[in-house]
């Protein structure tokens, strides 16, 4: 029994405190290769003496204490990374994590130094997701690579790489100053608004949702919003996620198929976080400069309090849009724009700007675009044109999720008769 209970304990302590151990190590050692090993050989550690010393009070504290040792233990013997931790000059750059002991949990958590360093701009896009997942979401690579759709291999390569880019290029395991922080914090909130995306409708596969990917990047916007509380794009970003990952279970039926906004039963939302997200959003478009996540949130929420989808208040939302397009010009934000502007003023008036879109080119394969004018044509009693916008879209969407595309088919026979 206590080799089970000391199981779980570890189980427990590295499911919920393993991004703040790694940090912590990697702030100290400024390697993370170093970090990953230590914390790994510190659970080895506690398995064996936890069933019979007993779990420590502070279970944290006993692993951070064990793997520094390790660290130190291995950089007194390897050569190699006590001439590269010199080279970082660790010393002197790093503050010094104290010991653990009375005052541990005074600690300040290291995490938000891990986050900027994960999110580097020397880094690609794809390697700062990479790395985000793998060591502060706490997902294997296997799990990584499952969420990029490449082999494992493939991406502890990637990892590998990353890790070395950090190395060569020094880059710091610190938080920006204040000067720096605007510049740097977008590239942190866009990755995790990536995970999000990807777990809110997978790019392929047979599932619609990742469940796995959406906790994880609230989980993580959970901590960068309990690290940087006056942040108020860290707050928008929050109660974008809360406010639309409410309508969850009402995105799917029972047989996984999708479930589309005017169809779900509301009914199914989950009030606690579409309040939640509301609580948090009063704070992120106060004051002057509001971003872009906070108008998306308030974009969401609007959904999210209209009884049906019929009584949305649409003009509101065009003119969110509105606000959100001088933010953040892009055609994804026209695209939604110009569904928004057809529920308000018109199908007519949302496809011509569609068809403006689409003569633009600025959305080429992005199979949504002539789904979207699929769906006004066929509101508007167009069945042939309608009929081949869908066929378009499905034409695109071939490497799509599998539910997405069900939709599309559906949408198709329901015009052509299954012909």
């Amino acid at each position: 029994m206590n080799e089970q209970r000391a199981a779980r304990s570890v189980e427990a302590v590295f499911r919920e405190d393993r991004s703040r151990l790694l940090a912590l190590l990697a702030a100290r050692f400024g390697d993370l290769d170093l970090a990953e090993e230590t914390a790994s050989e510190a659970i080895e550690a506690a398995l064996q003496r936890w069933p019979i010393d007993g779990v420590p009070d502070k279970p944290l504290a006993w692993l951070l204490t064990t793997a520094r040792r390790k660290a130190i233990d291995r950089i007194r013997r390897d050569r190699t990374y006590a001439q590269r931790l010199a080279e970082l000059q660790v010393e002197s750059d790093r503050a010094v994590v104290p010991a653990a002991g009375p005052g541990f949990d005074d600690i300040p958590d290291e995490r938000l130094q891990l986050f900027f360093t994960c999110c580097h701009p020397a880094l690609s896009p794809e390697a700062r997701t990479a790395l985000t997942l793998r060591f502060l979401a706490g997902l294997t690579t296997a799990e990584v690579a499952r969420a990029f759709l490449v082999p494992t291999a493939t991406m502890a390569q990637r990892i590998v790489r990353a890790k070395s880019k950090i190395r060569s290029t020094r880059i710091p395991f610190r938080v920006p100053g204040p000067d720096e922080l605007p510049a740097r914090l977008p590239s942190v909130l866009r990755v995790v608004y990536l995970v999000f995306t990807e777990g809110y409708a997978a790019s392929s596969g047979t599932d619609l949702l990742r469940p796995d990917l959406a906790d994880e990047a609230i989980r993580l916007a959970r901590i960068l919003h309990q690290l940087l509380p006056r942040e108020r794009e860290v707050t928008g970003l929050l109660a974008l996620l809360l406010l639309t990952d409410a309508r969850r279970a009402a995105r799917t039926d029972a047989a996984g198929n999708q479930v589309l906004l005017d169809e779900q039963d509301r009914a199914l939302w989950d009030t606690g976080l579409i309040a939640e997200g509301q609580r948090l959003l009063v704070p992120a478009l106060t004051g002057p400069g509001v971003g872009p996540y906070a108008v998306q949130a308030a974009i969401a929420a609007l959904h999210d309090e209209a009884g049906d989808f019929e009584t949305t208040d649409w003009p509101q939302i065009v003119a969110l849009y509105d606000v959100l397009l001088e933010l953040e010009p892009s055609p994804l934000v026209a695209l939604n724009r110009a569904v928004a502007i057809a529920m308000c003023d018109g199908y007519e008036a949302g496809l011509t700007l569609l068809d403006d879109l689409t003569e633009s080119g600025q959305l080429p394969g992005y199979h949504l675009l002539p789904a979207a004018r699929a769906d006004l044509l066929r509101r508007l009693g167009r069945t042939t044109e309608a009929a081949a916008a869908y066929r378009a879209a499905l034409a695109l969407a071939d490497a799509g999720n599998e539910p997405e595309r069900a939709t599309l088919a559906r949408r198709l026979a329901e015009l052509t008769g299954g012909s």
